[in-house]
């Protein structure tokens, strides 16, 4: 199938996306002098914004390629988890499956940086499961959702909300429906997603549930293959930063392709972008090998710009015609 051809059939795609959200805060200035008051660099504030972060970047991420997100996700009661709802309503995702807890905050990443570095970044967040009033809220309400979705997606960045059960609940619904189910995992729940479509972790993820220290590519191959086997997910892509990604798949099919950001700014964000891609092109029924090009190339792009960012199906297109020109060259 021709990648043009696949990026329009991204367009009108049910995806649902079930995960920590988050709000993005970005303060950037400039530093001038060092503060009388302490050894620290003073920031002249200017410019600072919001945007959307975790699962609602994910979201954010299907609405830039055409594709309708439901996203079910957990809130505070504060002014974050407001500005979290106005950034999905002006981007015209809905916030019907956003539900507030008051007894924990919205989670807020401050960051503060000058001259395009990073200087610190400031958390404000809860990390303890969910009452089981809300949990059973959610899990009445994916019930409800995952029979009219094309493909689903959890996100869970080990805030509280994706617990052993709520995972189970979407696995068995998912299961009954013949939905494929990608997972962006963390280290808590890490092994609780046995038999998913695909599962992506990242390569210190992978040392770290397994309790290994991966020193060559011998040693990669053979404790990714012992993973698959434990998580038993047909595919299973794990990052590897400026190495790009390797695919394990049934019938010791193996993959790996090279990463194409061209320029690496901000790496945030864009793991929520690979699983975006991966999801709609598994929907729209590409080969897990194409699939992973393109979220691969996705990716590049995002890391080219500053903070939180989406590809557009334009921008992925680009990025893969310039990549074979260069093979060409």
């Amino acid at each position: 199938m021709e990648i043009r051809t696949i990026l329009k059939a991204f367009g009108g795609k049910r995806i649902l996306v079930i995960g920590d959200v988050m709000l993005d805060h970005y303060i950037w200035g400039q530093v001038e002098r060092i503060s009388p008051e302490a050894p620290v660099p003073v920031i002249e504030v200017k410019n600072e914004e919001f945007r959307l972060g975790g699962a609602a970047n994910v979201a954010l991420n299907l609405v830039a390629l055409g594709a309708i997100p439901l996203l079910i996700g957990i809130t505070g009661s504060d002014r974050s988890s407001e500005q979290i709802r106005d950034l999905l309503q002006y981007n015209g995702i809905g916030t019907e499956g956003l539900l507030p807890d008051p007894q924990r905050p919205t989670t807020l990443k401050t960051r503060i940086g000058a001259a395009s570095q990073q200087i610190v970044r400031l958390d404000h967040e809860s990390t303890i499961d969910l009452p089981d009033e809300l949990r059973d809220r959610i899990i009445g309400h994916l019930v409800e959702v995952i029979p009219d979705c094309d493909g689903i997606i959890l996100e869970d960045y080990n805030k509280g909300l994706i617990t052993p059960r709520i995972i189970a609940s979407v696995l068995k619904t998912a299961d009954e429906h013949n939905k494929k189910v990608a997972v962006d995992p963390k280290y808590k729940n890490f092994f609780a997603y046995t038999g998913v479509y695909i599962f992506k972790p990242n390569l210190l993820e992978l040392q770290k549930n397994l309790a290994i220290q991966i020193e060559n590519e011998d040693q990669f191959r053979d404790a990714a293959w012992n993973l698959k086997q434990r998580i038993k997910a047909e595919h299973m892509i794990i990052t590897r930063g400026n190495r790009g990604l390797s695919i394990f798949s049934d019938n010791d099919d193996y993959h790996s392709i090279p990463a194409f950001a061209k320029e690496v700014w901000d790496v945030s964000g864009a793991g929520d972008t690979m699983i975006s891609v991966l999801a709609l092109a598994s929907a729209c029924g590409c080969d897990i090998r194409t699939a992973a090009i393109l979220a691969n190339h996705a990716a590049g792009v995002v890391c080219s710009k500053h903070g939180t960012a989406s590809a557009t199906a334009a921008e992925i297109e680009a990025s893969y015609h310039d990549q074979q020109q260069d093979q060409i060259r």
